[in-house]
C-alpha cells in the first residue's frame, strides 16, 4: 500500500520501543509533511547490541522504500556513530543507491545542523557511559568539530525517559561551564523528554543547543522543500538557517 501526504512523506525508524519521540516529532512537523514510523527494539543501550543493528536497521529501510517513501530518517545516533564517520557514510550511501531513495541518518543529521549553526567547538551531553562518550567524541572530532566535553548522566538505559528537564539542564550547565567558550550545545539521543528545556538553555548560556528533535525536524523541513519556522524551541527552527 502507497501513502502520500501533499508536502512529502518521511519514512522513520525508531531504535527502541520508547514512546515519546515519534509525538514529538509529529508535534513539530507542519501540516501536510506524512510520517510512517517503524521500531527496532534496542534494549540495552551497549557498543556491542549497536554493532549488531545495521541488517536490522536495513530490513526496515527497504520496506519503508517499497511505501514511496520521499525520505527515510533511520534514528539512533549510536549504531551509527559506532562504526565511523566513514564507516557510516559507506553503508549510508550503498543503501540510496540500492533503494533509490534519499536517507539522512541522525549523526550526519546532527553534523549538517552544528555546521548551519556555524559552530566550531561545542559541549555535548548524553546519558551514555565514559567508553561510549569518547567514540562519539572522536566521531565529533573527525566531522572537524573541537569536542570541549562529551558528558553522559549516569542513568540506566531503560530509565533515561525519566529524567527531569530540570536535571538535564543542570547537567548541561555544569559541563558547558566547566569547558568554558564553546560555540553551541549539542545533546545526543532521542531517549530523554527535554524539548522544554532548549530555550532556557540558550537564553541563559547565550549559544545555540542542537537538539535531536528539532534538527530533524529542521532537516526534513529543508530536503522537502519546505520552509514553515517553529518558535519555542529554539533558534534552529526557530529561524531555519
Amino acid at each position: 500500500m502507497a501513502f502520500s501526504s501533499w508536502r512529502g512523506v518521511v519514512g522513520m525508524i525508531n531504535p527502541t520501543m520508547r514512546p515519546g519521540v515519534t509525538e514529538e516529532v509529529c508535534r513539530l512537523l507542519p501540516e501536510g509533511i506524512g510520517l510512517i514510523p517503524l521500531f527496532l527494539n534496542i534494549r540495552r543501550g551497549t557498543e556491542d547490541e549497536f554493532h549488531t543493528m545495521m541488517p536490522h536497521y536495513e530490513k526496515l529501510v527497504a520496506v519503508l522504500a517499497e511505501e514511496k517513501c520521499d525520505l527515510i530518517h533511520p534514528h539512533g545516533a549510536p549504531p551509527f556513530m559506532v562504526l565511523g564517520r566513514k564507516g557510516e557514510a559507506k553503508i549510508v550511501a550503498a543503501w540510496e543507491r540500492k533503494y533509490k531513495v534519499p536517507i539522512m541518518s541522525v549523526a550526519q543529521n546532527h553534523v549538517n545542523a552544528l555546521h548551519v549553526l556555524k559552530a566550531k567547538s561545542f559541549v555535548g551531553a548524553t546519558y551514555f557511559p565514559k567508553q561510549l562518550n569518547g567514540i562519539f567524541a572522536k566521531y565529533f572530532c573527525d566531522a572537524g568539530f573541537q569536542v570541549r566535553g562529551m558528558e553522559g548522566i549516569d542513568v540506566p538505559f531503560n530509565e533515561v525517559q525519566n529524567l527531569s528537564g530540570e536535571q538535564v539542564y543542570a547537567h548541561i550547565k555544569k559541563s558547558f561551564l566547566k569547558a568554558k567558550g564553546a560555540d553551541a550545545i549539542y545533546m545526543l539521543g532521542s531517549g530523554w523528554r527535554t524539548l522544554n528545556i532548549i530555550e532556557t538553555l540558550e537564553q541563559d548560556l547565550q549559544v545555540p543547543v542542537v537538539h535531536p528533535v528539532p534538527a530533524r525536524v529542521w532537516e526534513i523541513q529543508k530536503r522537502l522543500h519546505v520552509r514553515q519556522p517553529v518558535k519555542g524551541f529554539g533558534h534552529l527552527l526557530a529561524a531555519l538557517p
